[in-house]
């Protein structure tokens, strides 16, 4: 038996993951893009919607309600306690369902939950984001045309895409430090006119504002808004590493509540002409307006951008682990990790502009945004809860964490609901679209694979060495290669055997066994050989991460090269005219289609899943594509999934 290292093993990259200077600047455009523009729509949702008695309770106690947030959910939750439940490095709902050995149906549910959610209201987020910006230009002109501004930045965004970003993605780490330290000097510049807001530190101010301003508790949805990227940084974690994340955190942190706490304080020095205003923009001395707005778009296009590319990631987990339907996954750069999915950047600016020309402005779009990712964070609450108790943390702490947080995260999603009828129907709606596909192409796999059926190995061995000599039956190639599923080396899959023998015999000097072994470790890169029938039959196993790409025909290659390299097979054609001039074997690839036939009868439940799972397959591209194997030598055979049914009564001939 071999066991190896494929030549072109995904290594960690160096550098940006460890604690740097240079790693924290480029933490900084990666992971704090949607946090840290938050600012630009957060106080004006606040004051917009408690526009009917904006005063020093509304101002002190929703300031008070935002330093809590970021302190409990941000940097307790995700920078403290969930960093540390990273797979390999690698962070996010769907690695940290990775690391959940036990998979549950209902854990791979409230996966799917969550990461629907925050598909959902990733499409909202480069929305908001761009149009809170560009809105800044109407302060110089009030006659700006907005909408054609955005949808014209979006239009050059989603086409560089397919580029790769390396070219600009080195700028955004300066550009995002710049922006943070014009937050922080904006707020000073006008905390040191009203330091007496700095008093809402107290948390008192929050709870009296929860329960005695009218509608306080509903305003929390709007308050919201200041912790939606946290999920996104848990998600960006590989990219940067989890001591990069922490460090930078402190300098965010502090820049984002300087500027917070700079606005409320410039909202109590003008509480009679606050109202309808942006106070991110009213705090900016007129001659900087421009520069600001400019680098407000700057960071706002670097947030979109940092999105897009977690979209990216995060579908292409799913489709590696098999929530997802098999899509298009293409490498625009070397740099490691970066991928581009065209289905879904094609997608999302669609979206992304139909959200714009549907709400027109942000403070419209501030009713749809956050009720989703509030969904999100509680199943990551759950997630991370049952890992905790897996990895037999005490049970108090675990219980401490769920109460804490599921209250927190409840009263945001309850107040967050007020936004349904004013949007959130929207985000909820495309959650439910992706939660649906998830679940039909989950689940059907699931269906099928419960009436795959495994025969002992051993008891067709001597059959495989007779077909293989016997020159009565025409020679397919002479190395005939199966994808397998079956996990355990001793048995083989029925269907491979009726293939082989029944459906047309297919003779072959060698058949290979390919067991491609999707491991919840995210950069395992390995394969392992063994000679069951030395000359004659051979299976190789790949043990490969979810975030590597299946690239099986090269792999597959590579592993030839080192048997060959080894003497542990030769590579000649088994045909005598072609093997005198040198020519090396063929090889031919099957594919076997598992079809369920729709005449037998399945619960209710069942054949719902198998509906989902039809429409999810129209989305879905060719396994030959998915596993980038070659077209000309790859053959697909449909086999029937056989169900054991009651018999019915016979017909009667007559």
């Amino acid at each position: 038996m071999t066991n190896n290292h494929l030549s072109t093993a995904a290594k960690k990259p160096l550098g940006i993951n460890k604690l740097s200077l240079a790693g924290i600047i480029v933490t900084l455009g990666i992971v704090y893009g949607d946090l840290g523009t938050s600012p630009l729509y957060t106080m004006q949702a606040i004051i917009n919607q408690g526009i009917s008695n904006v005063n020093e309770l509304l101002i002190y106690g929703s300031i008070s309600c935002v330093f809590w947030t970021l302190t409990l959910q941000t940097t307790i939750k995700y920078i403290i306690i969930t960093l540390r439940a990273d797979n390999k490095g690698e962070g996010g709902i769907f690695a940290l369902f990775a690391l959940i050995r036990r998979k549950s149906s209902w854990v791979a549910i409230l996966t799917m939950i969550g990461g629907a959610a925050l598909l959902s209201d990733g499409v909202i987020t480069p929305a908001i984001t761009v149009t809170s910006s560009v809105e800044g230009l109407r302060y110089l002109n009030p006659d700006i045309p907005v909408i054609p501004i955005v949808l014209a930045i979006f239009a050059v965004l989603f086409f560089i895409q397919q580029f790769g970003t390396d070219f600009v993605g080195k700028s955004f780490g300066p550009i995002m430090v710049v922006w943070f330290l014009m937050l922080g000097i904006m707020g000073f510049s006008q905390l040191i006119y009203h330091p007496e807001i700095l008093k809402a530190l107290n948390p008192a101010y929050a709870i009296k504002f929860l329960t005695q301003y009218k509608g306080g508790f509903i305003l929390l949805g709007a308050v919201f808004l200041c912790t939606t990227g946290a999920e996104a940084l848990y998600s960006d974690l590989g990219h940067c590493g989890r001591s990069n994340i922490r460090i930078s955190w402190i300098f965010v942190k502090t820049m984002l509540l300087l500027n917070y706490f700079g606005q409320g304080a410039w909202i109590m020095m003008n509480l009679g002409s606050a109202g309808g205003t942006n106070p991110f923009f009213a705090i900016m001395p007129k001659w900087f307006i421009l520069p600001g707005i400019l680098i407000a778009t700057a960071a706002a296009i670097i947030a979109s951008q940092a999105l897009i590319s977690g979209s990216f990631t995060l579908l292409s987990e799913a489709v590696s682990l098999n929530f997802w339907p098999k899509i298009r996954i293409l490498h625009p750069t070397r740099v490691k990790g970066q991928v581009y999915l065209p289905f879904v950047n094609w997608s999302l600016w669609l979206m992304c502009s139909l959200v714009v020309i549907t709400f027109q402005a942000s403070t419209n779009m501030e009713a749809a945004y956050g009720l989703a990712i509030t969904i999100t964070m509680i199943m990551t609450t759950l997630l991370l809860s049952y890992y905790l108790l897996l990895k037999h943390i005490d049970k108090r702490l675990i219980i401490l964490l769920l109460v804490v947080y599921l209250t927190i995260e409840g009263g945001f999603l309850i107040s967050n609901l007020h936004k349904f009828q004013y949007g959130g129907w929207f985000t909820l709606l495309l959650a439910s679209v992706y939660f649906l596909l998830m679940l039909g192409w989950y689940f059907a796999r699931k269906i099928r694979n419960r009436y795959i059926t495994f025969s002992k190995l051993a008891d067709y061995l001597p059959m495989i060495r007779d077909l293989s000599q016997d020159k009565t039956v025409p020679r397919i190639a002479t190395n005939l290669v199966y994808l397998i599923k079956a996990n355990h080396k001793d048995q083989i899959e029925a269907k491979v055997i009726y293939s082989i023998f029944q459906k047309q015999p297919k003779r072959a000097e060698t058949y290979w066994l390919l067991h491609v072994n999707r491991v919840d470790d995210p950069n395992r890169f390995e394969y392992e050989v063994e000679h069951i029938i030395p000359g004659i039959l051979i299976r190789v196993d790949f043990h490969i991460g979810f975030k590597v790409e299946p690239k099986i025909n090269l792999y597959f290659r590579e592993v030839i090269e080192d048997l060959v390299k080894s003497g542990e097979i030769k590579l000649e054609s088994s045909y005598d005219s072609l093997r005198k001039h040198g020519f090396p074997g063929d090889f031919k690839f099957i594919i076997l289609d598992r079809i369920m036939i729709r005449d037998y009868k399945l619960p209710k439940r069942e054949n719902f899943i198998l509906a989902l799972n039809t429409i999810a397959r129209r989305l879905s591209i060719s396994e030959i594509r998915a596993l980038q194997l070659d077209p000309t030598t790859t053959i697909v055979e449909h086999v029937p999934i056989i169900i054991d049914q009651t018999r019915h009564q016979r017909m009667k001939r007559i």
